[in-house]
């Protein structure tokens, strides 16, 4: 009998265990180990992702004034003093990366129809407007201010990203208050800061004579949402030319990408192609483009220059989605702004119809299932490279540290999100042969199975 029994196991384990040949497995179909997960998106999981960052953003940097000495918070706007600040949080209320995080909440709102995101934006920019208009009759200088950026802007950084989010959260609440912060943010960045004799925005420093790639988000988004503003030419000519110039500079035609940092004076020129500057580059010119009137004439070459870049950063995305730290090298960390950028511009790009579908709508969505997965359980944005200046050897892009508190991740994963949701209602999305592929709204993809 046990000699049965064992006979009999040993039969099954075999039968259990018969070898995989192609003549009796349809190899095609079997499940590879996805390090991210693979296939089309699902509305309800990118909104339940969205909804988990609010949540964390709402509830970590309060949008509330307090006494500085006393913590107290203050309620009555009219109660205000020389002591009043932001209530501290996880994160500021006024720096560029809150900027773009302004702008994805509005974006959030508008795809999702949650008023909650919305007003996210609104609520805390009505807030930061209050307290300026307090801080401006004491006078800019006045004791430890809080709203000194606003008021007495000294850098890009400053300036462009929150005048964008403004002219952004104006066009939606119509909120008067916020205008002369506007005027007084792009004053600063079309009459103050320092430009090179051609007139390109440029730093001195870290050397004399630099040019900073970050520094197109921080100028031209909001030099275009001015022009979108007023209807004045000058405003979109700027735009145009700065976005030309730093590419003449800067952006390698060979590689189809763009070296994060250029000093006038120094020949030859190291060239370090850092992921999150060439996400501000790729958003500069999405943004750009949005508002730009289709018979501008410098549409044509901004546009050619968007195709260029994003062609050659798909090129570059890695098995699991996402883009590394130092675009080029493999041995460089995986980073999440950057992919969440990349993934961000793709979508629109389609959705706007200046690129395919079949051809970036499975980067876009590859990107987006690496970015999810870096938003942990408690809403925090993981894997976020911070804050980065500008520098001439690799290990120092190799060895910046990553944190959850790197503010520059959270606004580009709501950007994502939300354009990838536009994206799946846009097009069918579907698994055909094992990958993921595009096909027109309204048509029968398996017929051309």
């Amino acid at each position: 009998m046990l000699i049965i029994s064992a006979l009999s196991i040993a039969a099954f384990s075999q039968a259990t265990t018969q070898k995989v040949t192609d003549s009796n497995t349809a190899l095609h179909a079997i499940q590879p180990d996805y390090k991210v997960p693979y296939g089309p998106v699902k509305a309800e999981d990118v909104t339940a992702v969205l909804n988990r960052i609010f949540t964390y953003l709402d509830t970590s940097t309060p949008a509330k004034i307090v006494d500085r000495q006393t913590n107290i918070e203050i309620t009555d706007l009219s109660k205000m003093t020389e002591g009043t600040v932001f209530a501290p949080g996880v994160f500021r209320l006024i720096s560029y990366e809150w900027g773009v995080a302004y702008g994805a909440m509005l974006l959030a709102g508008e795809v999702t129809g949650d008023a909650k995101f919305t007003e996210y934006t609104t609520k805390r920019m009505n807030l930061i407007a209050n307290v300026a208009q307090y801080y401006k009759k004491q006078g800019t200088q006045q004791g430890n201010n809080p709203v000194r950026p606003i008021l007495d802007p000294r850098a890009l950084d400053d300036a462009g990203s929150m005048c964008a989010a403004m002219i952004k959260t104006y066009n939606v609440s119509k909120d008067q208050t916020l205008r002369p912060f506007i005027d007084n943010y792009i004053d600063f960045i079309s009459n103050r800061q320092f430009r090179l004799d051609d007139g390109t925005l440029a730093r001195n420093r870290p050397l004399p004579n630099s040019l900073w790639l970050d520094d197109l988000y921080m100028s031209v988004p909001a030099l275009a949402q001015m022009g979108n503003l007023t209807g004045d030419k000058k405003y979109f000519d700027d735009a145009c030319k700065q976005v030309l110039q730093f590419s003449q500079r800067m952006f390698n035609k060979e590689k189809g990408l763009y070296m994060h940092g250029w000093i006038q004076d120094m020949n030859p020129h190291p060239e370090f192609y850092w992921a999150r500057c060439n996400g501000w580059a790729l958003l500069t010119m999405s943004e750009l483009l949005d508002v730009l009137p289709e018979n501008h004439p410098s549409r044509n070459a901004v546009m050619d220059l968007f195709r260029a870049h994003i062609k050659s950063l798909a090129s570059y995305q890695s098995g699991s989605g996402f883009w590394h730290q130092l675009i080029d090298r493999n041995d460089s960390y995986l980073e999440t702004s950057a992919t969440a950028i990349y993934t961000y511009c793709a979508a629109h790009a389609i959705n706007k119809g200046w690129i395919s579908a079949q051809a970036y709508g499975p980067m876009a969505v590859l990107g987006w299932n690496a970015v999810q997965s870096r938003v942990n359980e408690k809403g925090e944005v993981e894997g976020t490279c911070v804050g980065t200046g500008m520098a001439f050897d690799p290990a120092f892009y190799y060895n910046r540290p990553v944190n959850v508190a790197a503010a520059h991740g959270y606004g580009p994963v709501i950007m994502a999100g939300a354009e990838i949701m536009k994206l799946m209602k846009n097009y069918q999305v579907v698994i055909n042969d094992s990958a993921v592929m595009f096909y027109p709204l309204g048509t029968d993809w398996r017929t051309n199975s």
